[in-house]
């Protein structure tokens, strides 16, 4: 009996050792100095005429032109991944491309994917470049 008592006294002192004195504290901590601010963003998006996600048709045709888009972009490594995480909405045949990339080449490209799958006169570009 005494064996065990000591075994898991042991094992008790053995886990406190492995657990860093300091990892209460360190999830906790926040700088609100630093907290993004998107807010500009957030109220263009709330203008009824601006496309956003939930204005996604549901019809399939639909549903099968925005998958077909983002396995496009998702696929070519040369985007980065601001580029990978644009917005696409398509409504009745019309794609709408909308969020930040980080250079202009980006945003070409994307718009020739979309321009393929879609035909030129379907795709709205309302892509942002950082910075700009």
């Amino acid at each position: 009996m005494r064996t065990r008592a000591l075994l898991f006294s042991a094992s008790l002192l053995a886990g406190a050792f492995l657990v860093p004195a300091g990892l209460g504290t360190s999830f906790a901590q926040t700088n609100a100095s630093t907290a993004p601010d998107n807010s500009a963003v957030n109220q263009r998006d709330r203008e009824s005429q601006n496309l956003t996600p939930i204005d996604q048709s549901n019809k399939p045709e639909d549903v099968k032109m925005t998958r077909e888009i983002r396995r496009a972009i998702v696929k070519d490594d040369q985007l980065s991944m601001d580029a990978k995480n644009i917005k696409i909405i398509t409504v009745d045949g019309a794609v709408t491309l909308r969020g930040p990339v980080k250079t202009d080449q980006e945003k070409a490209d994307i718009a020739a994917k979309a321009a393929q799958l879609a035909g030129d006169s379907n795709v709205h570009n309302e892509l942002e470049v950082a910075g700009q």
